[in-house]
Formats: structure tokens, C-alpha cells, sequence
């Protein structure tokens, strides 16, 4: 069962206004601002709709790769890949199953060019940007160019009114509990190593943005 903000909002002492749910209005506009900026979106209302949207989006045979995302473990994409329930090219478990470190990290790079790669985002600006930052960069490298196509899954929560508010929220509600997070899962404190401003994608339907209208996520 994957940590929820629950476990960490108290010692992480986030900025709770940076993860509200915007009204019916927000997101419409936040919809058309990133549909101008060249990203296919879709709109669902629960988590169990954002797996059916994000299963629709891939073609069997095709090779999927997931960077580590609390969204998508929330609505059960992590799972889903595992099990095996499907007919793409899991590179997951491919990866995980190398014994030699050398080695398994070129497979972590090499699947940065999968025809699928999914992950998540910190924020979302009304205005149609995507702000996201990793410690290591294995997620958001596949997003600008590496991927043949990249679909992002993210809680309506991370939607806030402009890009200086979503660098905003990297920082006091992204970070602080990917921080407690990462302490827990692996012993070591996150960093904001590597951080992406996505404000435009160049190619027609190559990436989609999996709106849910529920607080996910950090």
C-alpha cells in the first residue's frame, strides 16, 4: 500500500493551500491552457477512471516504462504493469530483475526510450506549464524527449494559478514530503536535483496529461 500524505503532512509541514482542489472553472481553463501548449488532456473524476484512461492510451506490444510515481501507485497503474494483465512490454520488471548494478543501471537508461513512459508531476500552472524535479532525473528524463510517448497522471490538487506558484509548490509541498518519504522507503533524504519547467510539447499527440479530479499525489 503506497504512503499516503497523511503519514507525512505533519512533519513535513506543507503549504496546505498549494494542494486544494480547484473549482469546475480552474480546471477547464487549465484544460485549454495546456491543450494550446500542445498536450492532449484527459479529464476523469476518480482514480479507478484515470487507470482505465491511462490503459487506453497504450497499444499492445508496445514497450511501457514507469518512473516511481505516488499517483500511480494510487490508482493501481503499479500493480496493473506487474501482474502481467496486459499484452505490452514490461520494462520494469526486466530492469529490476538484472542482479548487476552496472548493468541494470544502462537498462534504467536505456528505458528512457520506451514507446510508453508514465509518471507523475508536482505541479500544474493554470497557465499550461509542468514543473517536476527528481533526486536521480530517471523519471523526468524521458519526459522532454527520450520517450516515443509520455502520459503524465496528476490529482487536480496540483493545479495552482501560475508558474512561480508551481515552483512554489515544488518546493513547500512536493518536496518536503517526497523528503519524509524517501527517509522512510530508502534511508536517505531526497533533493531537488534535477527539475524540469515542461511549458510546451512540439509534437502533436505525443503527450497526454491524465487530469483526476482527486487530491493524489505529492
Amino acid at each position: 500500500m503506497p504512503q499516503q500524505k497523511a503519514d507525512y503532512a505533519d512533519d513535513a509541514e506543507i503549504d496546505a493551500e498549494l494542494d486544494d482542489l480547484p473549482d469546475d472553472a480552474t480546471v477547464e481553463e487549465t484544460v485549454a491552457n495546456l491543450e494550446e501548449r500542445g498536450f492532449d488532456v484527459v479529464v476523469v473524476d476518480s482514480a479507478d477512471e484515470a487507470l482505465d484512461a491511462v490503459r487506453s492510451q497504450i497499444p499492445a506490444d508496445a514497450s511501457v516504462m514507469n518512473g516511481h510515481s505516488t499517483t500511480l501507485e494510487e490508482i493501481g497503474f503499479d500493480d496493473f504493469l506487474g501482474e502481467g494483465d496486459h499484452e505490452w512490454e514490461s520494462l520494469p520488471g526486466q530492469i529490476w530483475s538484472i542482479d548487476d548494478d552496472a548493468e541494470r543501471q544502462t537498462a534504467r537508461r536505456e528505458s528512457q526510450t520506451a514507446d510508453y513512459f508514465l509518471g507523475g508531476i508536482n505541479a500544474v500552472a493554470q497557465t499550461g506549464e509542468l514543473v517536476a524535479a527528481d533526486l536521480s532525473g530517471s523519471r523526468i528524463g524521458a519526459y522532454p524527449f527520450a520517450a516515443g510517448n509520455v502520459v503524465i497522471v496528476t490529482g487536480t490538487n496540483k493545479i495552482v494559478p501560475t508558474l512561480d506558484d508551481a515552483l512554489d509548490r515544488l518546493e513547500s509541498v512536493a518536496y518536503p514530503l517526497e523528503n519524509e518519504r524517501a527517509q522512510e522507503a530508502y534511508g536517505v533524504e531526497s533533493a531537488l536535483a534535477k527539475q524540469l519547467i515542461y511549458r510546451r510539447e512540439t509534437e502533436e499527440g505525443r503527450t497526454t496529461v491524465v487530469l483526476v479530479r482527486e487530491q493524489l499525489g505529492y
